[in-house]
């Protein structure tokens, strides 16, 4: 029997043997439901409209319903408006609200309405009636229920359409219908899952993170983009000016000043003094969105990214002084470079600077920040240590995030697992020990932990807010696995042969089957019913990649939502979805097109598995952890019955 303290605890929950009986009863049905959907996203890289738009249709899954409910008695216009109006209602009921006199604007919500309730009847069906109430907007909750099922019922007819009509003459049809529509995107996902790099290059990465802290079930696997925010936000100087230096080089003002509060006036003052005289022409930003509250001119934007850049490679420099474990002396560039003859020497070579300007770099010292660019420093620091939004941002990534995650038979991470070239797990040094595969994931995350909770002023917390930065960019980093970022060579360098970044062996070896199986069995997964999700590297499809890997064990959901590779890999991205029926893969139009035609939103879907049996509640890890529940309830039934515990009858 478990353990009597915890059957005493437990009977707090479930006072008679009557309740315990109940609730046994209710367990075992929700086993037999079929699995929610499970909806798969890789490197959002801050491309917040993309993403709603996208979490809003569920990959088409919204559309599908529809056209099985409707195929036959509604119009196809009309059916691409109900899908349009359940992903955008505000938008959808202010443009009839336009179009429409008011009897004609209030039928035409009634209609809506009715049509609906049916659609949530069909995505809530996988769902027992006590968790769609948990997620019905609570203005509405009364009524809502009752819609979902007066009309099933003798006799209510009347009572059903009295409802609809009270609705639209009482004036709350939009707020209704809008609510409404929430109701249904929320039963259309039951888990999200993040593959990482929510943060960089896109414009909204904090409205991202408010949209996922507003979802009922998401995890997050840490992409090396977000850890470089997670160690800005903990005070480590080189993660900052790398944030900065990317959030300044894609134009992302509004983001950094207006969203996370990061007071950049002090920059712009700095980079327009100090680099007056150079038009830092190779430091143009790229402008892949228009900022709508902090709009910077873009010669001062260049001035800015230098000034950054210059920065990070100096804190870049002392870091890695600072831990010789890295292993990366060579990448101390600033130290490499003959200033007075204007030429860098890599890898054996020497070559000649694109850009001679250095004015805050001391030759004799290069890597010491001038008493200026400190204090600069210091203050951009204190801006990132005291913005409450990613502060709640951060907590956010790790309550729900990890280094990998084992969900249902998945392995989903962000990059890679370090391998050697004969396709064995490389064996690492971390903290004086050598870990390989799972083992080394599992040290990194409790380290990035560590960086948060160990604590303030102690080497295990200064040497954790390090290891985020090399988590970044490390050739060892499973969030990073290349060879260098590239980064000073593509600024200064012209010769092409410099800017090869090289991947690790991980990233070909998985083509082969029986290397994925390795990796699945190395963290306690069955091949043969299981996969692995990542993404970190461009799908190139134009290019004839394929995002299939490990002859279909594995999937590389990369594929472009973000419009900085959208011209490398020729569409907007991919997501996966899991149903209780098969495991597809849907292929995105750039967020772009889209929102010119939305009508013409639908995206290219292919099923890449069928399961040979409908997956059940019962056969995932929710079912596993519904059926030690039911065992634990027995357990106290028995002990009701046997006397060894008394009833708490009133």
């Amino acid at each position: 029997m478990t353990d009597l303290h915890y059957l005493r605890l437990l009977s707090r929950s479930y006072p008679t043997a009557l309740s315990a009986s109940a609730e046994i009863i209710n367990l075992n049905a929700i086993c037999c439901l079929p699995k929610g959907t499970e909806y798969f996203f890789s490197d959002l890289h801050g491309e917040y409209d993309a993403f709603s738009y996208l979490l809003s249709s569920a990959s088409g899954i919204i559309r599908d319903k529809i056209e099985d409910l409707f195929s036959r008695s509604v119009s196809v216009k009309e059916r691409e408006e109900l899908a349009m109006l359940i992903y955008s209602p505000a938008d959808t009921l202010a443009r009839f609200r336009g179009d429409l006199d008011d009897e004609a604007y209030d039928n035409w919500c009634r209609i809506a309405i009715y049509r609906l309730v049916q659609v949530c009847k069909v995505v809530s069906s996988k769902y027992t009636r006590s968790k769609v109430r948990k997620k019905i907007p609570p203005n509405f909750s009364y009524v809502i229920d009752e819609l979902l099922h007066a009309d099933t019922e003798e006799n209510k007819e009347r009572y059903y359409e009295e409802i609809i009509c009270s609705i639209v003459t009482t004036g709350t049809s939009e707020a209704f219908i809008i609510q409404f529509c929430s109701l249904i995107r929320e039963c259309s996902v039951d888990m999200l899952h993040i593959l990482g790099d929510i943060f960089d290059r896109g414009p909204h990465a904090d409205r991202i993170l408010d949209e996922l802290r507003r979802f009922h079930d998401v995890d997050i696997q840490w992409g090396n983009h977000d850890i470089t925010w997670i160690g800005a936000y903990l005070g480590n100087q080189t993660c900052v000016a790398s944030v900065l230096r990317r959030g300044v080089s894609y134009n992302n003002f509004d983001q950094l000043e207006d969203g996370y509060g990061i007071n950049l006036r002090p920059l712009s003052m700095f980079a327009a003094e100090v680099y007056r005289d150079d038009p830092c022409e190779r430091f143009a930003p790229h402008i892949l969105d228009e900022n709508e509250f902090d709009p910077v001119d873009a010669a001062l934007a260049s001035k800015m990214h230098k000034a950054m850049f210059i920065m990070e490679m100096k804190l870049e420099g002392q870091l890695l002084r600072r831990h010789p474990e890295y292993g990366l002396e060579d990448r101390v560039l600033l130290s490499h470079i003959d200033f007075s003859a204007g030429t860098l020497e890599l890898d054996g070579r020497t070559y000649p600077l694109l850009d001679r300007s250095f004015p805050t770099v001391d030759p004799a010292d290069p890597l010491k920040l001038s008493e200026e660019e400190q204090e600069l420093m210091d203050r951009l620091t204190a801006s990132f240590q005291h913005s409450n939004l990613l502060g709640k941002h951060i907590r956010f990534l790790l309550s729900h995030g990890g280094m990998y995650k084992v969900v249902n038979g998945n392995l989903l991470y962000h990059g890679c697992i370090p391998m050697t070239a004969d396709g064995a797990f490389e064996s690492i040094s971390l903290d004086g020990k050598y870990l390989s595969g799972r083992a080394y994931l599992d040290a990194l995350d409790a380290k990035v932990r560590a960086a948060f909770y160990a604590p303030a002023g102690s080497m295990e917390r200064e040497s954790a807010v390090d290891l985020c930065w090399y988590l970044w960019m490390g050739p060892k980093s499973p969030l990073f696995g290349k060879s260098k970022i590239a980064a000073f060579e593509r600024y200064f360098i012209a010769e092409p042969e410099t800017h090869v970044e090289i991947y690790n062996p991980y990233y070909t070896q998985v083509q082969q089957r029986a290397v994925c199986e390795m990796i699945l069995r190395e963290f306690g997964l069955d091949p043969a019913h299981s996969h692995i999700v990542n993404g970190h590297v461009p799908v190139k499809e134009r290019e004839g990649e394929s995002p299939i890997r490990g002859d279909g064990l594995l999937f590389v959901i990369d594929g472009g939502i973000s419009k900085a590779y959208q011209r490398q890999t020729g569409f907007g991205g991919y997501t996966l979805i899991y149903n209780s029926h098969h495991l597809a893969l849907a292929q995105h139009k750039p967020y772009s097109q889209i929102k010119d035609n939305p009508r013409n939103s639908a995206p290219s879907v292919r099923i890449v598995e069928t399961v040979p049996k409908r997956v059940l509640v019962g056969d995932t890890d929710t079912g596993a952890k519904l059926r030690e529940q039911i065992s634990c309830l027995q357990d106290l039934l028995t002990a009701y019955r046997e006397g060894v515990i008394k009833e708490q009858n009133e």
